[in-house]
């Protein structure tokens, strides 16, 4: 039975909180340490589908899902140093997310701007223990020139937002963004090629050097990536060069929308969701021998 339950974790900055996700009625084998998409400018830690929740945590996979601040109040090196700090809290304290504290194996999980984070605490973060694996959901790590600098064809087809959609938005730091008052600065930063001056301060080589993929050579574990054909906010291109740089294992939805998953009754979902658990139990399988060698 699909169980929750809230952890507070210190933080100078703002109230942070994480969802864990368990099913009572099975062994926990391992931790998916989750963060959501929105641009870095909105969306929340509980915006998982309940099919997935229910799949993954049925299969013995217990969810953590963190807080993380948002842009523009917080900049990308504040956004990533909380993301490593949430993967070493994980690590650090086990009795805090198992009853019998036990040090279980962990993946990261990101779905779009939340991949992105995962892909990058992956190859800078120096952990006391590696990933298991990383999952990858519409991610991408800057690789490809233009798309993020630039005004998006998909967002310029809808109505026009102005600058006045920053003024919406509380002040201070946050990590709960909602559609309702923060989702209109993303389509803002999208429709006028703004989008990295919102989630960074610094000169441009400093952004290509230190927050793209393009300098990383390695992850320092495998990678499961799965993206759709015609995505809306990640060019399929993205996709192609994240995969064929770190030998990623692909799942391709022939889809128009960029969070193609968020529909639970769609059959490709479902074959996402298992093509998923694949990876997670056969990378569980390959620790799990290397342990008896």
């Amino acid at each position: 039975m699909l169980q929750t339950r809230e952890i507070s974790i210190p933080n100078d900055h703002y109230d942070k909180h994480a969802t864990l996700y368990f099913d009572t009625d099975q062994k926990p084998k391992a931790y998916i340490l989750y963060f959501h998409g929105g641009g870095l400018l909105f969306g929340t830690r509980t915006d998982l589908p309940m099919l997935h929740l229910e799949s993954l945590t049925a299969s013995g996979y217990c969810i953590a899902a963190y807080d993380y601040p948002l842009a523009p109040a917080a900049k990308l090196e504040m956004i990533l140093a909380d993301v490593c700090s949430s993967v070493s809290h994980y690590i650090g304290n086990p009795a805090i997310y198992l009853e019998d504290g036990a040090e279980l194996p962990y993946f990261l999980w990101g779905r779009s701007a939340g991949a992105y984070l995962c892909l990058l605490a992956g190859a800078r973060g120096a952990f006391d223990r590696k990933p298991a694996g990383i999952l990858s959901y519409y991610g991408y790590g800057f690789l490809c020139d233009g798309w993020f600098m630039t005004p998006s064809n998909y967002y310029c087809s809808l109505p026009a937002v102005g600058e006045s959609a920053l003024d919406a938005i509380p002040g201070g730091f946050c990590a709960d963004g909602e559609l309702g008052t923060h989702y209109s600065v993303y389509v803002y930063a999208r429709q006028t090629g703004k989008w990295a001056d919102l989630i960074y301060d610094g000169r441009q080589k400093f952004f290509y050097l230190d927050y793209t993929l393009r300098t990383c050579s390695e992850l320092p574990c495998p990678i499961f990536c799965a993206h759709s054909t015609g995505d809306t906010d990640v060019p399929y291109s993205e996709f192609l060069e994240l995969c064929s740089k770190y030998h990623a294992q692909r799942f391709v939805a022939s889809h128009s929308m960029h969070d193609f998953d968020r529909d639970e009754k769609n059959p490709v979902t479902r074959r996402l969701l298992e093509s998923t658990l694949k990876f997670l139990d056969l990378k569980l399988e390959r620790i799990q021998a290397n342990t008896k060698i």
